[in-house]
C-alpha cells in the first residue's frame, strides 16, 4: 500500500492541492479535531459505506497512529480503490485541524 508522511500531506494541502481525505477514527476521536476537508467514516463503517467513495479517485486514509487507516486501506485496496495511508496518523499531524 502507498504511504504518505504527515509532512508531505501538509505540504500538498498548503499548495492548495485538492485531496480526498478519509478519517477512519471513532466519533469521540474526531471531535478533538480533523484535518480540514476530510470526511469521517469510522473504520467499522467502511465496508457498509465504501459506496460513498468514487473508485476513480485516489484517497488518503487517516487515523490516530496509522494502524486502523492501514487496515481500512488494505480492505479498500482489495475492493479496487486507490488508497494511501498517512503514516504516523493524527499523533504526528502538526497542521491545522477543524
Amino acid at each position: 500500500m502507498k504511504e504518505i508522511s504527515t509532512t508531505e500531506l501538509q505540504e500538498l494541502l498548503e499548495k492548495g492541492q485538492q485531496l480526498n481525505l478519509v478519517d477512519v477514527r471513532e466519533a469521540d476521536e474526531v471531535a478533538s479535531g480533523m484535518i480540514p476537508g476530510a470526511i469521517h467514516i469510522p473504520l467499522g463503517d467502511v465496508p457498509a459505506r465504501m459506496d460513498e467513495l468514487d473508485k476513480s479517485k485516489p484517497y488518503i486514509l487517516i487515523c490516530r497512529s496509522s494502524g486502523r487507516s492501514g487496515r481500512a486501506g488494505e480492505f479498500l485496496d482489495e475492493q479496487g480503490y486507490d488508497v494511501t495511508n498517512m503514516i504516523g496518523g493524527m499523533l504526528a499531524w502538526e497542521g491545522p485541524t477543524k
